[in-house]
Formats: C-alpha cells, structure tokens, sequence
C-alpha cells in the first residue's frame, strides 16, 4: 500500500516538474533572485505653508466713509424706564390702568339710554341713526367700536372708508371704518379720549352723510363717593 503511494506521489511530482519547465517558470524564479533589489522611493518632502493675514479695511459707504467705525458690545440695560410719547389732547394713562376702571351700574346706564333716546326723537328722523351704549373695551385698553350690523349694511360702505365725527362743538375726528368687522378702528381711539369717554356713557351716531357721523355724548351719572 506504501509503495503504491509512493508511486504515485513521485509521477505527481514528475508531472508538476514537466509543466513548470514547460511555462519557464524556473527560469524567471532564478531571473528574479539574480535582480538587484530596486531603491526605495525617496519620501516626499511635505513643505510647511505659511498662510499670511492681512488687514483689510471693510469697505463703507460714502456717507459714512469718515465717520468712526462703530464698536459692537453687549449692553446689559436693567430698569430703564422708556417714557411714554404725550398726546396733545390729554394724558392717556389712566386709559391704561385697568386696575382703576370705573364700571357704571345698570341704573346709570339705563338712565343715559333713556336721555338717548329722548335727544334721538328731538332730532327728528331726517337722517339714519343709533344709540351705543360704552362699554370698557370701547374707552380703556383696546378702544374698538363695533357698530350695529344691521345698520352698516343698509347705510355704510362696503369696504374699507374712512368716517368723520364731528361732536357737538363741530370739531372734526377721521376714523377708519372696517366694513368686514362693521367698527370703527384707528381714530376712535383720538375720539374717545378727546372727550373723556367712561362707561355707561350715551352716544348718539347721526349719519348725516355716507361717510359722516354727527355725535352726541349723553353723560352717565358719577357714582357718588359714599358707594362701596
């Protein structure tokens, strides 16, 4: 059995003999050991860069182009108190001081809405008119008038305009009226503290024209100091 192997193992080796010989490997395995040894790559020489930075002036405009350019920093403000721009017609902040309203009781209400009512029949019915009872958010804080809906849609514009008040001694107020909302916005606000509008107070709205109101203020009664 081992010499059967040994046969056989040496025809292998015979048979690999004869196709290395056949390729030339022999040959370039001997050409390769005779080669000298090829020199190794010099490394590359890796150059420090130095990068320069200059100074550039930011270019500015010529109207500023002389003038000092500005210093940036971080101001911490605490408690400044930024005062407040006057009105010319009254000081306005009490308007503000919602902790201070005066609310008008019912009685007093009712009683201005019946003086209203009796000026509305002196004045005749010549032109379109209503009573507005005030209420806080028409005098304080956010001094927007809705007006009657039914009112607007027969007799105002519909779309944006701007509206006159005149009062009783003729002066003049523009208002802008806001047909979608049916109120009066920007001007009211004038309007109302011009003539120290409180709540309960009476006004009477005459349209005397598409774009006027004549207005008459009927006063609520000042509730009396002793009252809790």
């Amino acid at each position: 059995m081992v010499a059967k192997y040994e046969e056989s193992r040496r025809k292998r080796l015979e048979e690999n003999k004869k196709r290395m010989e056949a390729l030339n490997l022999p040959q370039l395995s001997q050409a390769l050991r005779n080669s000298p040894s090829p020199k190794p790559s010099p490394l590359k020489q890796v150059k420090s860069r130095t990068i320069q930075k200059d100074l550039v002036v930011v270019r500015r405009s010529g109207r500023v182009a002389n003038m000092p350019a500005p210093v940036y920093k971080e101001i911490l403000i605490d408690s400044v108190k930024i005062p407040r721009i006057r009105r010319a017609y009254t000081n306005t902040s009490k308007y503000r001081d919602y902790s201070n309203r005066v609310y008008a009781s019912m009685e007093d209400r009712e009683e201005a809405m019946e003086k209203a009512d009796k000026l509305l029949e002196d004045l005749g019915s010549d032109h379109p008119a209503f009573i507005k009872s005030m209420l806080q958010s028409h005098v304080t804080g956010g001094f927007w008038l809705g007006l009657p809906c039914h009112f607007c849609i027969d007799n105002l514009p519909k779309q944006d305009e701007m509206i006159t008040l005149i009062d009783e001694d003729g002066d003049e107020y523009p208002t802008v009226y806001l047909a979608r909302k049916k109120g009066l916005s920007g001007g009211w606000r004038g309007f109302a503290i011009a003539h120290d509008l409180a709540d309960g107070d009476a006004l009477i709205f005459q349209l005397t024209n598409r774009s006027t109101f004549k207005v008459y203020i009927i006063r609520v009664d000042s509730p009396s100091e002793d009252t809790a």
